[in-house]
């Protein structure tokens, strides 16, 4: 009974340990999620410009001729060659966050991807993992993402990524990754960021981001070229950004929950061994208190 007692207690001071643990990463990632709110507030009101100018573009036609011009096939009978654009964690302890991305980005994938032919861009080394184990074509990944993403990240990654659509690699780019609702609450998202035609026109307009109605048409000077020269690259930079810096959020949220659910199961554990402990304890007392009345009455008489 004594050695069964000394482990119920080793294991309640073991869980107390783990409980600590447990409710000082929910600390930093509640301050992380903090932190990185305060700049996704800041980023919305540009990224809701970038997306009305594109928009109206879009609506002024001016847009019209752009991909037909960017040496991709328009040829409709071709199979378009897709490529996903993942957006993961570095590390675990985040909750099911992983696992529901990579499980809708699947999902997609097989609803897109007529073929085998595609290719993943994986940002964060939990999706990239992933990937290069189940055997697919990872054509480029990125890892180490910063708790709050600063913009100078992002623009390597989205030159990267360019390059390799200018170069032919693949025909259309889509960008995965958990849009965060609220502390509790995260939906996938998968929207198109290359080429830049209906589909993705559409898709940014479907987003949570108000973008304001065009209410004069566009006199571009100097020229249409130059212009969006300057406004395409920025709208990339500001959906990719958008983009990670939604999954981190998540990503931040998901860890903080998943850290308290663990220091709530912890306190159940440690409840649950604190009533062992004392019971055996209890009967240990019995125990020896019966053996004691016994050993009086032998001797009395």
């Amino acid at each position: 009974m004594g050695a069964s007692l000394n482990d119920v207690k080793h294991r309640i001071t073991s869980t107390k340990k783990t409980r600590q643990i447990t409710n000082a990463m929910e600390m930093v990632s509640q301050a992380k999620l903090n932190q990185i709110q305060k700049h996704t507030v800041s980023y919305a009101e540009y990224a809701s410009q970038i997306k009305s100018v594109v928009l109206h573009l879009a609506q002024s036609h001016i847009l019209d001729g752009l991909n037909k011009s960017s040496g991709h096939s328009a040829d409709q009978s071709k199979t378009k060659r897709s490529a996903y654009l993942i957006i993961t964690s570095d590390r675990g302890m985040v909750g099911s966050y992983n696992s529901n991305v990579i499980r809708e980005a699947n999902e997609f994938i097989e609803k897109h991807s007529e073929a085998n032919d595609y290719q993943i861009l994986a940002i964060g080394g939990t999706g990239s993992d992933f990937y290069k184990k189940r055997g697919d074509n990872v054509s480029y990944e990125y890892r180490g993402v910063s708790d709050v993403p600063t913009f100078n990240e992002v623009r390597q990654i989205v030159k990267m990524v360019t390059s390799m659509y200018d170069k032919g690699q693949f025909d259309e780019l889509y960008v995965c990754y958990e849009h965060f609702v609220n502390r509790l609450i995260s939906r996938f998202r998968a929207e198109k960021m290359l080429p830049i035609d209906d589909e993705a026109i559409a898709s940014a307009a479907s987003q949570d981001i108000e973008v304001k109605p065009m209410s004069a048409e566009y006199d571009v000077e100097p020229s249409e070229k130059e212009v969006l020269d300057v406004v395409l690259p920025q709208y990339s930079e500001s959906l990719v950004y958008g983009a990670i810096l939604d999954a981190k959020t998540s990503e931040h949220a998901s860890s903080s929950t998943a850290m308290k659910s663990a220091s709530d199961n912890a306190d159940d554990l440690i409840s649950s061994l604190e009533l062992q402990y004392n019971r055996a304890r209890q009967a240990a007392i019995t125990t020896e208190i019966t053996e004691i009345t016994s050993g009086q009455e032998a001797l009395s008489q």
